[in-house]
């Protein structure tokens, strides 16, 4: 949740860690919610924008439902630090040109895995070192 002040353009930021830019393409195949209503087949590329310790925001052209969850496979960048979660989207932003912003907060991750968001980090300051 953002909340900016209009005098100065200062933006608060309320989550409970640090987004970091990310370029990730994933597939939903199917929802559910906790009560086992499932909805198959759904087959949406979704673009990952940033990611955090707690939560994931995606564009897609498709149109999904708050409140429900789907299973994701993420990799930073290192091929022995993959992440196998449940995600539930908890908010959607219509965007221009039919597409469609969705926070998402990540469910059942470890805290000892928290290593592989630092090291993402790591190397997200490392490149942006080299590139100055």
């Amino acid at each position: 949740i953002l909340s900016t002040k209009s005098e100065d353009k200062t933006v608060q930021e309320k989550r409970r860690a640090k987004r970091m830019q990310v370029e990730l393409n994933l597939r939903i195949s199917s929802l559910f919610m906790q009560d086992n209503v499932k909805v198959e087949n759904i087959d949406a590329p979704i673009n990952v924008i940033d990611i955090s310790k707690c939560g994931i925001g995606f564009i897609t052209e498709s149109i999904l439902p708050l409140d429900y969850y789907f299973n994701a496979t993420i990799n930073l960048g290192d091929e022995n630090a993959t992440l196998y979660c449940v995600v539930k989207i908890i908010r959607s932003k219509d965007l221009e040109d039919g597409m469609h912003l969705y926070g998402c907060e990540l469910i059942g991750v470890a805290p000892v895995l928290s290593y592989i968001f630092d090291n993402y980090e790591r190397s997200l300051q490392e490149t942006q070192a080299e590139e100055k």
